[in-house]
Formats: C-alpha cells, structure tokens, sequence
C-alpha cells in the first residue's frame, strides 16, 4: 500500500497580543541557562526546577519531529489491517450483546459485551479516527470529517472542543476548557469559590454521565449562568444536539428494547448499563491522562508566541501515562500514552507503544520529567487532587512538581546581552 504523508500537524498557538510574559525568563552573563522568578508551569515547593536553554528546546524538538517523521514513513499495511481487526472485533461484540439480551440469564453477558463494544467505539475506533490518524488510508469509513460514533455528541462539535481547543492549547487555563470542563476546580491557579466544596460530587455526576457532559462541552456552561454566552451561539449547537443525541437515546432506550417485546425493561436497564461502563472508563482514562500529581498546568503569558518545539514540551509536561498491558491499552484507545497522543494527536495511536520508550528516552536526555504510573495510582491521584481542590488552599497541601525553566527565542531576541 502507498503510504501518504499525513496532513496534519501539531498546531502553533496564535500569539496572544498586548501580554508581557508574567514569569519573565532572562539571560545570565556567568552561563548559557536560562533563569526565570518561577518556571513554566512550575511549583513554589523548593525542588530544583530543569533548565533549558533556547538551543536545548529546539534539539527537544528536532528529536520528535525525527521520531514522528520515522512513523510516518512506516504507515502502511499493518496500521490499516489493525483498524479493521479492531472494527470487526467492536461489531462483533455489539451484535453479541444485543442478541444476548433476548437471554434473561445471560443479561451480565450482554451488557458486558455491549458496554466493551461502545468503549471500543468510542475510544479505539471514534476518538482516532476523528483525530485523523487514518486519513492517510483516503477510505470513506475512516474518514475524520465525515466519521460519526456511538456518543451522543455531535461529532462535528467534539472535532472543535477536542481536536482544535484542547489540543491546541493543552493545558492553558482559560483557553483549555478540559481543564475541569467548566464545572471543576482542578488546579490550584483556578480561583477557590465555595462553589467548589461540590468539586466531588461535580466530578462523580460528570463521570456517570460523560457523554453528556462532552455534549455540552462547547455550550460553556459558566459562561451561559454568568450571561457571558451568546445564546444564539448556544440555540446552534442545540440543534445538533437534537439531531444526534435524539437518535441516540431512540436507538438504546427505545428501539432496541422494544424488539425484545416483554424484556423491554431489561434490555432498556442492559443499554443504559452498557453506557455507563463506558461513560465510566472513558473519564478515568482521561483524567488519568491529564490531572494526576505531575501533570502541569500553564498561563497564556507563559505559552505566548511559543515555537513549534515549545509547544512540544507543553504537551509533554502537560499529559501522563497509564502503564499496562495490551489489552488495556487496546481498551484505552492507547489514551494510556497520553503523552504520545498529546505530542502526536495524528499518528495512529496504535504505533504509541513503540513509540513510547523513544519519548521516554528523549525526556531523560533533556533532565524532563516523563509521568507514568499504574493505573490504580494515576486514578488514586486525581481523585486525591479533586478533594484536595474543594477546600480553600490554606487548609491542605499540595504536592506539585519541579518546573522547567526555559530561555525563551523572544527573551534571547529583547535581550542585548545574548
């Protein structure tokens, strides 16, 4: 098969106007590092940040696009026959757990393999090749701008909140809308507010119900109580909530349990359980990636004009990685290398395992941290930070990481003495 050079890449934060950097980096005469008052999406806790200079930022850099570039040049077969073994595998237990819901006994049965088929949907399947990762293929089915999946969000607003905003601007607070999804207090940069003693009970409700809750992701839901959103905005994105969430909720809790004729309630409670597995384990999987202890947060001052190798480091200090076997990453839709993803949202994410020990190398080389963990330790730490954030900042202590502190290209150009 010929293979194409993938259309996408990581995108480059537009500049944002009138800001002077808030944590400053200059240049010291004595040596070639960079110092700043506080580093890029640092800590106040007395470790000892790394320091990089400019030249060091762009070697980081040159080494991912290298890494990337050797990928890109392998796609071929073996990417293509892995997302039709995995199609078939998600259609096939679809079909098997609707048929067993004609079985009262085998009822765990078939909202275990209906619940395994929609993960796979969504997070193997839906989530990858909305990124993209498949374009290359030029195949209908795996088409990102026409591709729809088994979620109640329109896929044409997941592509905006997710593939343009969150990716874009990982992590910055303000500008990335994942970092608590408007609901939640999951930094501590994020102003306290007794709003967010429910910082909990927030989260559970989200995770019950996330697929909603990414429905509802571009609505700004502060925004629309404050009387900040244009409603006409939201009447738009309404409509395209009715088109797919309504067919959605049809399909599972009204037609498919009523070709069941008198097992109509256990088919309805099989489907709605079968959602809220993967509702379930789409949110710990995500939080693991983005919220455990290590994981950095930044200010649009400190990412202003950044180059293309900065933003790499954003992404890399910014994401965490669940460690495990294959099948869990499988069933993760390789979001376990959430790094890898957030540095390469369009490589197919199958190919980030062997990436992964590449990563790793290249951030030990650079002094960078590389955060991974098992998955009941990643997991244990966001909802520790979650608790932690309801209460005001005086009462409880957080742990946070060293920063880095890098010499910026604007700093070296300002500077007379570089």
């Amino acid at each position: 098969m010929a293979v194409l050079t993938l259309p996408v890449s990581a995108p480059t934060l537009p500049s944002l106007p009138g800001k002077e950097l808030r944590r400053r980096v200059t240049k010291v005469a004595t040596a070639p590092i960079a110092k700043a008052s506080k580093a890029l999406g640092g800590s106040s806790n007395g470790k000892e940040p790394v320091h990089l200079t400019h030249e060091q930022v762009e070697e980081f850099g040159r080494e991912l696009e290298e890494l990337r570039a050797r990928i890109v040049a392998d796609l071929g077969d073996k990417d293509r026959d892995y997302i039709y073994k995995i199609i078939k595998a998600q259609r096939a237990l679809e079909v098997a757990g609707r048929g067993l819901m004609y079985v009262l006994p085998a009822w765990p049965l078939a909202v275990t393999s209906l619940g395994l088929a929609k993960i796979l949907d969504n997070m193997e399947i839906g989530h990858n090749v909305m990124h993209g990762q498949y374009d290359w293929m030029k195949e209908k089915g795996l088409n990102s701008r026409v591709f729809e999946w088994d979620n109640v969000c329109p896929a044409d607003q997941w592509r905006h909140s997710h593939n343009y905003m969150h990716h874009t601007f990982t992590n910055i607070l303000d500008m990335d809308r994942d970092i608590g999804y408007g609901i939640l207090r999951m930094d501590k940069d994020q102003k306290w507010h007794p709003y967010y003693l429910g910082n909990p009970l927030y989260a559970f409700a989200l995770m019950m119900a996330f697929e909603w809750g990414v429905m509802l992701h571009d609505m700004h839901a502060e925004e629309v109580v404050q009387g900040k959103r244009d409603m006409n905005e939201v009447k738009e994105l309404a409509k395209g909530w009715v088109r797919k969430a309504g067919p959605q909720a049809l399909k599972d809790y009204v037609i498919f349990p009523a070709l069941t004729g008198p097992l109509f309630p256990t088919t309805l409670a099989g489907n709605f359980a079968a959602n809220l597995i993967r509702n379930v384990w789409a949110y710990s999987i995500i939080f693991c990636g983005h919220f455990p202890t290590g994981v950095q947060v930044f200010t649009k001052e400190e990412t202003a004009n950044e180059t293309r190798a900065e933003w790499y480091l954003r992404q890399m200090l910014g994401s965490a990685n669940i460690t495990g076997g294959k099948l869990f990453h499988i069933m993760s839709g390789n979001l376990s290398h959430q790094i890898e993803h957030h540095l390469f949202p369009d490589i197919p994410a199958f190919r980030y395992p062997e990436m992964a020990p590449e990563v790793e190398r290249i951030a030990t080389k650079y002094g960078l941290p590389y955060n991974k963990g098992p998955f009941y330790k990643q997991i244990g730490s966001v909802w520790g930070k979650i608790f932690k954030l309801a209460v005001p900042d005086a009462l409880v202590k957080m742990d946070e990481p060293a920063g880095v502190i890098i010499e910026r290209a604007a700093d070296v150009e300002k500077d007379p003495a570089a």
